[in-house]
């Protein structure tokens, strides 16, 4: 059984002024190269993110694969280039030169590197275009932030997008972006550390109390970054308040505990503790390994609490680092828009 790692991510080595190819004044997403291996994405005139060739060399990241024991890679987009702030067309435009960079990326380790597409998810029918066209190139499969603006994953634009995934059986990947900036989080990185749990515990709820998954076929595959976020833990809350409140909260077709089937989630939480909530919550055969490479917020070795966790039986621990994801992934057929 192969060790797969589902949560990972790719920055191309540059690309074109995004201003001259989408016709639109920025600030915009750059790269300045500080040499052979390191860089920093620049927002406007603004440090972003500073990174290495870990992010668009594939033999760089195959080494480290190897160093950490992983076999097959899902790379997606880093999330601050999905553009839903800006028009469709604009969004398109920005999709398009990312996802075509990010196939020459794993097209040099084809055998063990996974693209996933970006799309305009602020457009529907720009997305689902962007979506067939990333399939017949060679993406298996799409990357989504977690929420456009104000419209979270029930929206009906949304929904229709993943009814979509579902129809042409395409794995879908949701990542928590765009957390909301207070002089409360702006210290210690508490966007990230508080902003992107929350993001995704919100989420999950929009797709339950929402109804997202009730009006969305059950065949859809899709996983929540980072363990779910805090949902997992508050589970019992919800499940509390759905019974107590239902005139508020008591909106889904079943209580929130019947749809923990219809999603997966990875393994990023980092505390063998965390993890066996995790697995207890959401069961075995819904946790995959990822890893969040190559960020210093990731998981290095990739994997590494899940082989050294105690409580999980070798069938378990088969299951989360690759059996899982083989089954997410559909790995031995290829997604089709004819589906």
């Amino acid at each position: 059984m192969p060790v797969i790692d589902v949560h990972s991510h790719d920055v191309p080595r540059g690309w074109p002024d995004l201003g001259q190819a989408t016709g639109a004044p920025g600030p915009w997403p750059s790269l300045h190269l500080d040499g052979e291996r390191d860089a920093m994405i620049m927002l406007g005139d603004r440090e972003f993110r500073r990174i290495t060739d870990q992010c668009w060399d594939p033999e760089v990241r195959a080494a480290d694969m190897d160093a950490d024991g992983v076999d097959l890679q899902v790379v997606s987009p880093t999330p601050v280039f999905f553009s839903y702030e800006r028009t469709p067309t604009e969004a398109t435009a920005v999709a398009r030169i990312f996802n075509d960079l990010t196939l020459e990326i794993c097209a040099r380790l084809p055998e063990r590197l996974v693209p996933f597409c970006q799309v305009p998810l602020q457009d529907v029918a720009a997305a689902v275009a962007e979506l067939e066209r990333s399939l017949d190139a060679g993406h298996r499969g799409v990357e989504i932030g977690n929420h456009v603006g104000d419209r979270d994953m029930d929206d009906p634009g949304t929904v229709e997008f993943l009814q979509h995934c579902a129809s042409l059986g395409v794995p879908v990947f949701v990542h928590p972006w765009d957390m909301g900036a207070s002089p409360r989080t702006t210290r210690w990185m508490a966007q990230w550390l508080v902003g992107m749990p929350a993001e995704t515990h919100l989420s999950i709820l929009a797709m339950i109390l929402g109804g997202a998954f009730d009006r969305i076929d059950p065949s859809l595959r899709i996983c929540f970054a980072h363990g779910g976020g805090s949902f997992p833990y508050w589970l019992g809350r919800l499940e509390n308040a759905w019974h107590q409140r239902p005139d508020l909260v008591g909106v889904s077709a079943q209580p929130p505990s019947a749809y923990l089937d219809r999603f997966s989630v990875d393994s990023v939480v980092f505390d063998p503790r965390a993890l066996r909530l995790l697995v207890d919550t959401m069961g075995p055969e819904r946790v995959m390994m990822g890893s969040d490479y190559p960020y210093p917020l990731g998981e290095r070795p990739a994997g590494a609490v899940v082989r050294e966790a105690d409580f999980l039986d070798e069938r378990e621990r088969t299951l989360i680092l690759g059996g899982n994801a083989e089954t997410f992934l559909d790995l031995t057929t290829t997604p089709s828009r004819e589906a």
